[in-house]
């Protein structure tokens, strides 16, 4: 009896959450693509997807021009999404807020600031630099202390929304333009003559393709090593917690304390007005917290954070922090790039095989831009919209690294 005939696709896509549902979506609405798209999930739930699990935020204030343009075609895909993703007259809802964010700095942290928000400015953003005292006219509930000198605030295209919501209308678009997703892992990349040939499910079976694209979030290291690259991206672990707080806090954007604490509004309860916080962990702290799909205790919440270190933070900045009812909490994978903090995106490997990988907690806000662009590339054989090769493999080739500063 003969063997039975693989599956054949021209793209494959491994990992169906925003950023490769983004790509699905892009791919099947360029209108020089008529190919067959196959997304490939092994957690159809998205249970512990990033793109589920993380604090849902875009913000055009980062250090690099590209990072900068990322999110200026995010606000503006997010402000026009109920068009673009629209299906059978139906558009989807994401709650988009553009509460702003406001970043604190203390003298040591001006220079850059400064140097930061010129850049920002040139490059289209609404961002605004204020002194301590502008900062307590503006947000009478803030202490800016002794130590903060400066704040830079979004005046307009930043907030939060509704990640989940995202990913779904993402996802939905793109299975209504003909995108077929499988639920299944992939364990092996098939090669032939220094191309990407197939894949190979873990049930046995397997899809011939063209081309690979590795969106596969916290499994992206391992998926890029059975194509034969060592990817260094690293999956690790971030707590998200909220609280409750009855006092009156107006206007208040997703604060960026100068000890590395942020917290954002996010709704209302019984017992008052919901937020959002967190933290990031030091460089050695950081080493500490892998995340792994497989392992139940990734999802444990260490509560020690919150009580000796966000809490303390916040309730010095904001006094009416000091009352507050803790809610619930999570953890979530975050998939940071080694080399720079920037995400590494495009081909590398056997020809055929792409990169997506290592957005250091920007993926949400990141993937209408790169969705866009890896489409452009696959199917232009370039960038059309906005380059993205600042973000190649190249530059971990050559041990280059391409620095982002403003990371959270």
């Amino acid at each position: 009896m003969s063997a039975t005939r693989p599956e054949t696709a021209d793209i494959v896509i491994a990992g169906g959450a925003a950023m490769g549902s983004s790509l699905a979506y892009h791919l099947a609405s360029h209108p020089g693509f008529s190919g067959r798209v196959i997304v490939v999930e092994k957690d159809p739930t998205y249970a512990r997807s990033a793109s589920a699990l993380s604090a849902a935020s875009i913000r055009q204030q980062f250090s690099t021009s590209v990072n900068i343009r990322i999110s200026l075609h995010g606000i503006a895909f997010l402000r026009e999404i109920g068009e673009r993703l629209a299906v059978d007259g139906e558009a989807p809802v994401v709650d988009f807020k553009e509460g702003g964010y406001l970043y604190l700095g203390d003298a040591d942290s001006l220079s850059l600031m400064r140097e930061n928000n010129a850049l920002q400015r040139a490059e289209g953003a609404d961002i605004a630099l204020l002194d301590a005292d502008a900062l307590r006219a503006r947000f009478p509930w803030l202490e800016p202390g002794e130590d903060v000198v400066v704040g830079s605030l979004g005046l307009s295209g930043e907030g939060w929304f509704d990640g989940w919501a995202l990913l779904q209308a993402f996802r939905r678009k793109a299975r209504a333009l003909g995108v077929e997703y499988r639920s299944g892992e992939i364990v092996d990349v098939e090669t032939a003559g220094g191309a990407v040939a197939g894949v190979r499910l873990a049930d046995g079976s397997r899809i011939a393709c063209g081309s690979l694209v590795n969106c596969a979030g916290s499994g992206g290291r391992a998926l890029a090593a059975r194509a034969g690259v060592d990817l260094p991206v690293f999956a690790r672990r971030r707590y998200v917690f909220t609280f409750a707080c009855r006092a009156d806090i107006p206007n208040c954007p997703l604060i960026i304390d100068t000890s590395g604490v942020y917290v954002r509004p996010e709704g209302e309860t019984a017992d008052g007005r919901l937020f959002i916080c967190g933290v990031s962990p030091s460089a050695e702290e950081d080493e500490a917290l892998d995340w792994r799909d497989d392992d139940e205790t990734t999802q444990c919440v260490d509560h020690s954070w919150f009580e000796e270190r966000i809490w303390p933070a916040l309730a010095m900045r904001v006094p009416a922090f000091e009352t507050i009812r803790p809610g619930r909490a999570w953890a979530g994978p975050y998939d940071m790039c080694a080399l720079d903090h920037n995400a590494i995106v495009g081909p590398a490997g056997p020809d055929g095989f792409l990169l997506c990988n290592g957005f250091s907690g920007h993926g949400l806000q990141q993937s209408p831009a790169i969705g866009r662009g890896l489409a452009e590339l696959i199917v232009d054989r370039r960038y059309v919209s906005l380059d993205l090769g600042e973000l190649g493999w190249e530059r971990v080739v050559a041990g280059r690294p391409f620095w982002e500063r403003n990371v959270i």
